[in-house]
């Protein structure tokens, strides 16, 4: 039984329209054998399970193996750069679904391991200096929205 020390919250940063077809063939393109998540939620708010529990993500590096791994599909948005190229951008998309089953999730998950701290992805680098985020991942403060679950 591994230690779960933290629940972390991702973003996919992918269009919203994806789902674990294509989350699985994105992770298999990285040469991973393991997903990044062990859920993922879906814009229509379903939860669905990528991984047991027991076994390891690739959720974020060097925590991975005292971690569960969050996502939800989404986090990014297409806009134009200054030369008129198409250019993705991070943003919190999350749907109302999307919200409400991802807090739903985390609170199971947090009775499950109540010593686990609930963090997003970009927390490991400081929720307050954004200069050293190597993500924007999740695209929303997760210590902040989650602190009463």
């Amino acid at each position: 039984m591994r230690k779960i020390e933290r629940i972390f919250v991702h973003c996919t940063a992918s269009p919203q329209s994806w789902g674990v077809k294509e989350l699985w063939a994105e992770f298999r393109q990285k040469g991973w054998k393991s997903p990044g998540y062990h859920y993922v939620v879906s814009a229509d708010g379903v939860v669905h399970q990528m991984l047991a529990i027991e076994e390891v993500s690739n959720g974020v590096k060097g925590y991975n193996s005292t971690a569960i791994n969050v996502a939800y599909v989404g986090g990014i948005y297409k806009a134009n750069n200054t030369f008129g190229r198409v250019v993705w951008k991070p943003t919190d998309n999350r749907t109302a679904e999307q919200r409400m089953s991802l807090r739903r999730l985390l609170t199971v998950l947090k009775r499950k391991y109540p010593d686990a701290r609930i963090m997003g992805h970009r927390s490991i680098w400081g929720e307050d200096t954004p200069d050293r985020w190597q993500k924007s991942c999740p695209c929303f403060n997760a210590v902040e929205e989650f602190k009463g679950i």
